[in-house]
C-alpha cells in the first residue's frame, strides 16, 4: 500500500501539488486521469523518489520511502518516465537487462536470462531484440522500454504515459497486460493514461487531478461520469455504458470549442 500525507510540491513560486492525501490499495490498476499541467507527472516522481516533496510524506508498505536504502527501493518500485534518453548505442536486448540491474547488480543470473526472455516474447521483441534502439520505431521502442520495466519485477509500477506512441492495438495489448499483472500476480500499477477510453475500462481506481490538487479518488465504475469528466477536462462529454465496458464520447459538440493558449 502507498499512502501520500499532506504532500506540496513547488518550483519557485509555482504550486505544482498542493495538500495531496492518498491511500493506494495492493494489486490494483490505478489510472490517473486529468489535464496537461494536472501534476500527475510530477506526483510519480515524488512516489519514485526521484524528486522530493517541499511539505508531506510517502509511505511504501508502511516505510517512509526517504528512508528505504536504494537497492531495496529498487527492488519494490519502478518507474516508467515520460521522456527517456535512447541515443544509446544499446541494443534492444541489452537495454531490457538494465531492469535486471537491482536483482543483480551487472551480473546477469540464469534467472535474470528467464526473466529477460520471458519480457521479449511478452512484448514480441524477439525480431529486434539485436536491433540498436535509436534505429527502431518510436512505438517499438516504447515497448522495449516497458519490456525493460516489466524486467525489474517489482511489486509497485509507475508508468507515466505508457502508451506514447502505441498504435491501438499495442495500446490495448498493454493495459489488457498491466491489468493481468495486477489482478494474477498482485501488482501495483499507478499510470497516467491520457486516453480515457483505456483509463474507464482497464483500470479498478481512477485518480483525477487539476490544477495540482486531487479533484476525486474512486472506484473506476463510479468515478467515469458524465459531470466529473466535464468538470475535469472542461468540455462535454457522453458517458456510455453496458454491463462489460464505457465508452467515453468527446467527439460530438454542442457549441464551438475553444482552444485555449
Amino acid at each position: 500500500m502507498i499512502k501520500i500525507s499532506g504532500v506540496r510540491k513547488s518550483y519557485g513560486k509555482k504550486i505544482t501539488l498542493e495538500n495531496i492525501n492518498l491511500m493506494l490499495p495492493k494489486g490494483k490498476v490505478i489510472a490517473l486521469i486529468g489535464p496537461n499541467g494536472a501534476g500527475k507527472s510530477t506526483l510519480l516522481s515524488l512516489i519514485a523518489r526521484l524528486e522530493k516533496p517541499d511539505y508531506g510524506t510517502i509511505h511504501l508498505e508502511g516505510q517512509n520511502t526517504a528512508s528505504i536504502p536504494l537497492r531495496t527501493f529498487s527492488k519494490k518500485l519502478s518507474f516508467l518516465k515520460q521522456q527517456n534518453v535512447y541515443d544509446l548505442k544499446l541494443r534492444v536486448s541489452e537495454l531490457i537487462a538494465f531492469g535486471r540491474f537491482p536483482h543483480s547488480e551487472g551480473k546477469i543470473t540464469q534467472l535474470d536470462r528467464d526473466k529477460i526472455e520471458e519480457v521479449i516474447s511478452l512484448f514480441d521483441l524477439s525480431d529486434i531484440r539485436n536491433s540498436f534502439i535509436d534505429q527502431i520505431s518510436g512505438g517499438q521502442r516504447q515497448r522495449v522500454f516497458l519490456a525493460m520495466i516489466i524486467a525489474q519485477d517489482t511489486d509497485y509500477i509507475l508508468l507515466d504515459e505508457p502508451l506514447n506512441n502505441l498504435d491501438m492495438k499495442h495500446s490495448r495489448a498493454i493495459m489488457a497486460l498491466l491489468s493481468q499483472l495486477a489482478h494474477e500476480f498482485h501488482k501495483t500499477i499507478i499510470t497516467v493514461v491520457h486516453d480515457i477510453n483505456f483509463a474507464a475500462n482497464f483500470s479498478d481506481y481512477c485518480i483525477a487531478m487539476k490544477n495540482g490538487e486531487i479533484h476525486y479518488f474512486d472506484e473506476t465504475r463510479l468515478l467515469i461520469r458524465k459531470e466529473v469528466l466535464e468538470a475535469l477536462f472542461d468540455m462535454e462529454f457522453e458517458v456510455i455504458s453496458n454491463a462489460s465496458t464505457l465508452l467515453c464520447n468527446y467527439f460530438y459538440k454542442t457549441t464551438p470549442l475553444k482552444i485555449i493558449s
